[in-house]
């Protein structure tokens, strides 16, 4: 296993999962039925942090690297997820080195290791027909988790569209134009939405109703209009 150059960062890419981490001689905790992954797509890293999502960026100097300006999404889970999402994000900001040996990816710096295993590629899902999930609301620069019942949505093969915003179910048309979903006639029910969901609700709406762009990225759907977005997974209501 040896130091990947910088002319050669690339070889990093791809999606990544925590097998072992120490900090200063200590394990980091990892707690069955939760993961912690590293996702890296040149500049970019992100991933699950066993409880949140997270996202940061990664420098490379010479054979150099350094993990900054991380950022997460804000939700709380069972107390040892908690202690070894805090364990993990201690270390990333400390690695200053990265080797990769076929499917195997080493970090380390002064005292710290992590080891990951390559996460085989998820073939990307169809966007017509699949039943997204609501994971995240994106404005600007900050992710946030969802709030309310499972907020969802489906594209169907007639050009119609139905979905839930996590307070009120909503429907409209829609065409595919290149990355871009061109939506008509959207309707909502007419339920009246708790305080704690208002916000999530009209955050829905708006970027659906503007007529987004979308990418599609293994299990993972993205709309996206002027600074607000709405990231999906594949799943079901309820999950």
């Amino acid at each position: 296993c040896s130091l990947l150059p910088g002319a050669k960062i690339a070889a990093l890419n791809g999606e990544w999962q925590l097998q072992v981490g120490t900090n200063q001689g200590v394990a980091i905790p990892l707690v069955p039925g939760s993961r912690i992954t590293l996702k890296i797509d040149g500049a970019r890293v992100g991933g699950s942090a066993a409880c949140n999502i997270y996202g940061g960026t990664l420098e490379v100097t010479g054979t150099a690297i350094r993990i900054s300006a991380l950022s997460m999404t804000e939700m709380a889970c069972q107390d040892d997820v908690m202690a070894s999402e805090a364990a993990y994000l201690a270390v990333l900001p400390q690695v200053t080195t990265a080797a990769r040996d076929g499917s195997s990816l080493v970090l380390s710096g002064p005292q710290v290791e992590l080891r990951f295993a390559l996460v085989p590629p998820v073939p990307n899902a169809d966007l017509v027909g699949t039943a997204w999930v609501l994971d995240s609301v994106i404005g600007g620069e900050v992710v946030s988790s969802t709030v309310g019942e499972a907020a969802t949505l489906q594209l169907n093969a007639d050009g119609t569209l139905a979905g839930t915003t996590g307070c009120r179910a909503f429907g409209a048309r829609y065409t595919v134009s290149g990355s871009q979903l061109q939506v008509t006639d959207l309707v909502t029910d007419k339920r009246a939405c708790g305080t704690e969901l208002v916000g999530q609700d009209a955050h829905v709406l708006a970027v659906i109703g503007a007529s987004p762009a979308f990418t599609i990225e293994g299990s993972g759907l993205t709309l996206t209009s002027a600074a607000k977005g709405l990231g999906y997974r594949v799943g079901a209501a309820g999950s």
